[in-house]
């Protein structure tokens, strides 16, 4: 594997599908990652056309998962996958993750980890008795500046942590869109598909990723108030929370898909005892320094910013200037848990600057959704985060 690229295959992202494309683009643009195989769709007419359109070879194209991760194991080493990427909607994560994992196959998922806590920590059981890496792409990590921001506060370079501040507003749930077959929508909005938690849990759920990983600091309560905006809507469109972290950090979470007007808003702001730091994922090569009793700094990405710590350089790609986007962030996460891979398989050790979300976080995940959940339904209660 050494001089070979690393082998994926992949569940779901068929053709029209929302995220299977960006999956794929994310893997190849760093050269070290090949698609070899797949189950597109549970439709094997589908699972064939997409198979055709990424020039696959017709064996390598399965009508399941199961047949996938069955016949894949059966290959010879070096021909076979070495990893499977999960881009299905929620409710089709644990079981293909964890029939994977106990073939012998790497795992990377699309969020929120799974449909249910109980399903974390079965999928948490399975990397254990594997030993292998697994990845959560918690997209949003994988910028340059949010590995900044989080090196600066780790450093304490602004002083101990003070307040957290998180917001994600979207706004294309505005209407319901669910009732006239939007696929996203209708999966998105269906308990038995999504989860417990809609926006929350689709959204939410990265604001909080991000906030404890900027702080370095994990949420330990929340109060939370999950609302139903849109009139006949099943799971929460718009949801706020207080915020517990450790060590009695308070903070703020907001999010919603029912803030018209919004596209991909995502900001985090973590505060100091000598300043803060704030990023926004729609200008998401800048990061606002904010030094206590001192002008405000901007920090610029690009590879040739000698103030910028290895954590950011490492994970920048273009010269200052150009935009480094949502692809190249993911790209990011595929690219550390290919060294990763590379690294269990070869025996060596991986370089933790390259790093990714994994099992612990997907876990805490949905520990936090049931959190949040049983804060609103318990009267706006303060409720402890298990795992």
């Amino acid at each position: 594997m050494q001089y070979r690229k690393i082998r994926m295959g992949m569940i779901g992202g068929g053709t029209g599908a929302f995220i299977g494309s960006v999956h794929r683009i994310a893997a190849r643009i760093d050269g070290h990652i090949e698609l070899v195989c797949g189950a597109f769709s549970s439709s094997p007419e589908k699972s064939k056309e997409t198979g055709q359109e990424l020039y696959l070879p017709e064996e390598r194209v399965y009508t399941t998962w199961q047949e996938m991760i069955l016949q894949e194991a059966q290959r010879k080493e070096g021909d076979r996958m070495d990893m499977v990427s999960i881009v299905t909607p929620n409710h089709l994560h644990a079981a293909p993750a964890i029939m994977a994992l106990e073939h012998g196959f790497a795992v990377i998922c699309d969020k929120p980890l799974c449909l249910s806590t109980r399903e974390a920590l079965e999928i948490k059981e399975a990397v254990k008795k594997s030993g292998l890496p697994f990845a959560l792409t918690h997209t949003y990590t994988g910028y340059p500046m949010v590995k900044q921001a989080r090196h600066m506060i780790a450093s304490g370079e602004l002083g101990p942590v003070r307040k957290v501040v998180v917001e994600y507003p979207q706004g294309w749930l505005t209407e319901k869109l669910e009732d006239e077959g939007q696929k996203q929508a209708t999966w998105r909005s269906d308990p038995a598909k999504a989860g417990k938690a809609g926006a929350y849990g689709d959204i939410g759920t990265h604001a909080a990723n991000m906030a404890e990983y900027v702080s370095g600091l994990p949420i330990i309560k929340v109060l939370s108030q999950m609302s139903k905006v849109v009139e006949g809507r099943l799971l929460d469109d718009d949801s706020s929370a207080l915020l517990e972290f450790e060590g009695g950090v308070p903070g703020v979470l907001i999010c919603s898909q029912v803030s018209a007007g919004e596209e991909n808003a995502l900001k985090v702001k973590v505060y100091g005892t000598k300043g803060g730091v704030e990023w926004c994922q729609e200008d998401e090569n800048t990061l606002l320094v904010k030094r206590y009793g001192a002008p405000n700094q901007i920090y610029r990405t690009g590879v040739d910013n000698s103030y910028l710590a290895e954590a950011a350089l490492v994970h920048a790609r273009v010269p200052s200037g150009h935009p480094e986007g949502y692809l190249e962030a993911f790209a990011n996460i595929y690219r550390n848990f290919a060294m990763a891979v590379r690294a269990h398989f070869s025996g060596s050790a991986h370089n933790p600057v390259y790093d990714f979300p994994d099992i612990d976080d997907g876990v805490h995940g949905m520990a936090l959704v049931d959190a949040m959940v049983e804060s609103t339904s318990s009267a706006n209660q303060w409720i402890e985060v298990a795992h």
